[in-house]
């Protein structure tokens, strides 16, 4: 089984480390990830300057490929130049923070997963929900576990799963869910400070609103010690209202 690696915390990631260590055990592993850490850069690709791809080493041993670009663009050039087949499946991760609910948007590590889904390779993002993480190892092998169940039993084209888990030992965790996205969302403000120099800049803040109160939804059953398995599509087609503007009569068709 041929296995393409990615992320969005850059390649010298503890995250990515852990993952490459356990999905080696089941099959050739590629790693194709950023040279610096891309949190939050959602699916953006370069268009404006040229990708430069670099090999990367870890106590003088060959690791993977480092390219000062984004995780899509990670994930494109590794599928188009850098392996010779096409990889069995896209495995990115595991990020430091969760992707539940509405950081699923932002989120470069989904990012990169679903570019593989665009490309029909079948794929899957992990998260573990600190951004201090501590807890690798079992999300590594439920990766592992996980990647194995894809590739036997297949996805739908255009599907990826987005798996997040608690940053907890694996007897501490409740279960597994399988869930919908959640609807919780950020409550965003650019707090205004000063610098040294007495000129206004402007900072991200905010508050998470939780509007999640079922264990279907990722971030409500994250919060409560589960692992989560989200499929999710990117297909943004909002099929109900796309129903209801028929009866708009907005249509004008020449004959």
């Amino acid at each position: 089984m041929k296995i393409l690696i990615s992320n969005d915390d850059g390649i010298s990631s503890t995250g990515i480390a852990a993952l490459v260590k356990e999905l080696k055990k089941i099959g050739d592993v590629t790693v194709v990830a950023p040279a610096t850490e891309q949190s939050a850069v959602g699916h953006a690709i370069t268009m404006k300057y040229p990708l430069r791809v670099t090999e990367y080493f870890v106590n003088g041993e060959f690791f993977g490929y480092a390219v000062d670009g984004t995780p899509a663009d990670c994930v494109k050039i590794g599928i188009r130049n850098i392996m010779k087949d096409t990889p069995d499946i896209v495995v990115s991760g595991i990020n430091l923070g969760s992707n539940a609910a509405i950081n699923i948007i932002y989120s470069g590590t989904v990012s990169a997963a679903r570019e593989a889904a665009i490309m029909d390779v079948p794929a899957i993002a992990v998260s573990v929900a600190s951004h201090d993480a501590t807890h690798f190892d079992y999300a590594a092998r439920f990766s592992a576990e996980l990647a194995l169940k894809v590739v036997q039993n297949g996805l739908q084209t255009g599907t990826l799963l987005n798996v997040n888990l608690p940053d907890l030992p694996e007897n501490e965790i409740k279960g597994v869910l399988i869930t919908q996205q959640g609807k919780s969302k950020w409550d965003d403000i650019y707090e205004e400070r000063i610098d040294p120099y007495g000129k206004k800049y402007y900072w991200l803040t905010g508050n998470l609103v939780e509007t999640d109160y079922s264990l279907e939804a990722d971030y409500f059953a994250l919060k409560n010690k589960y692992a989560t398995v989200t499929p999710i599509h990117f297909d943004l087609t909002d099929y109900k209202t796309f129903e209801i503007l028929k009866n708009w009569y907005l249509e004008k068709k020449k004959i």
